[in-house]
């Protein structure tokens, strides 16, 4: 078997497209179409063993990655985990280790979960749309009832275990006009990574009400990164900020949508199955099985290889010319729409105002990296540039006119949202 000397990860489905949630917004409950309507989606102990195998077979270790993703991955039980646990260990060269991430909705996650996880250093991924009501919006269970306290029960339940997840927030036509409030929610919750994911749901003709709309992308994450970068660089580590930073540095992204490529995480069903990524788990992105097919070959096939590439070779001509084309490299393939002649990202004029307000901090941090400084320190340097204008907000009074200009009295305009 080849061994792949580029990193990869396989994102695996051991449940295919089953969840016990209803989430509005998911693209993945429609993959039931692509299989029988008997289909019992649980990955059988031969096809798990085939994938450990071939993963580890296919790696340059000495560390391996599995990632585990749904659906709702804890759907296929503890016992299947401890298999997969027991396989990687009967598979492992001498001297390789493991490491395991699994994404889950957190609503059925309970001290037994917990301990497994923390016994074998199972990093976990948590979903969290932010407040309540935001949240219970579109990530209801299958009986339409809200989800959000159950939760935060489960990301307490981590936390007692000794575990920190990562937080996934999507971005939605409902919280993304409350970035504040979507933003300070997950820093009172004491949230250490928080990832945010935007929705886009294509419908006939168009995009869902759910998607979020380009510009207000632009704005909520220029709103919450003005608020990160004058106060929670150190407190809160935020990946929409710190991939760009990554490149900004000259260094390599680890986030697919921004890199130059893409195609190093397809996706395996639970059928053994693999397509070329989770967002293209359809007919026409099937590499083949790893029942039959050697994973090593199929991820150093003509086909993934061609996919990814074309990422790059496809690039509009106004992202060669953009002044931050170089940070987005297009986005996600995904969200490239026709338009103009040209395959632009949906979601464009909201990452290119996000790009374009962002850079210059990220430049100053990245400069003050290289000086062997902690980039935290542009916060001290933003206070003295900005201690007039916070003076002014500082003595403002509740019933005074809102330092902002908008005519009304602070209390009713921007004290909510206002650090002081």
């Amino acid at each position: 078997m080849a061994v792949n000397a580029e990193p990869f990860v396989v994102m695996a489905k051991p449940i295919g497209p089953l969840c016990n949630l209803d989430c509005g917004y998911c693209y993945y409950l429609s993959k039931r179409q692509l299989f029988p309507a008997r289909e019992r989606f649980q990955m059988s102990p031969e096809i798990l063993e085939t994938y450990v195998r071939e993963v580890i077979g296919a790696s340059s270790g000495p560390t391996v990655d599995f990632a585990w993703h749904g659906g709702e991955p804890t759907l296929a039980g503890i016992r299947f985990f401890q298999q997969a646990l027991e396989l990687q260990e009967k598979h492992l060269p001498a001297g390789w280790t493991c490491t395991n991430h699994i994404q889950t909705n957190g609503t059925l996650l309970n001290s037994e979960w917990c301990a497994f996880f923390a016994e074998h250093r199972f990093a976990v991924g948590i979903s969290i749309d932010g407040p309540a009501s935001l949240h219970d919006a579109a990530r209801k269970d299958r009986r339409g009832r809200p989800t959000h306290d159950r939760v935060l029960n489960g990301l307490s339940q981590l936390r007692r275990a000794g575990i920190e997840p990562d937080v996934l927030c999507t971005v939605n036509a409902l919280n993304a006009s409350r970035p504040l409030d979507v933003y300070r929610f997950f820093l009172e919750a004491g949230v250490k990574w928080l990832q945010f994911i935007p929705i886009v749901e294509r419908v006939p003709g168009g995009f869902s009400d759910r998607s979020v709309v380009p510009d207000q992308l632009g704005d909520f994450l220029c709103a919450i990164f003005d608020e990160w970068v004058r106060y929670d660089i150190g407190r809160i580590g935020v990946q929409t900020f710190l991939e760009p930073l990554l490149v900004v540095a000259g260094r390599k992204p680890n986030l697919c949508i921004i890199s130059e490529t893409c195609g190093r995480v397809p996706a395996l069903e639970h059928d053994g199955g693999l397509y070329a990524c989770d967002h293209f788990v359809d007919r026409s992105h099937y590499l083949g099985n790893i029942r039959t097919d050697s994973l090593a070959d199929l991820l150093d096939g003509p086909v993934l290889k061609a996919f990814g590439a074309a990422k790059r070779s496809t690039l509009p001509k106004t992202c060669i010319d953009c002044p931050v084309g170089f940070i987005c490299n297009g986005g996600c393939p995904k969200d490239r729409i026709s338009g103009s002649g040209e395959a632009l990202n949906h979601l464009c004029s909201g990452y290119r105002r996000f790009y374009l307000h962002a850079l210059p901090y990220l430049e100053r941090i990245a400069k003050l990296e290289r000086a062997g400084i902690p980039g935290g320190a542009i916060m001290e340097e933003i206070a003295i540039e900005e201690k007039d204008e916070r003076a002014r907000w500082n003595s403002a009074g509740r019933n005074d006119p809102c330092p902002c200009g908008s005519g009304t009295k602070y209390k009713q305009c921007c004290l909510r949202t206002r650090r002081r």
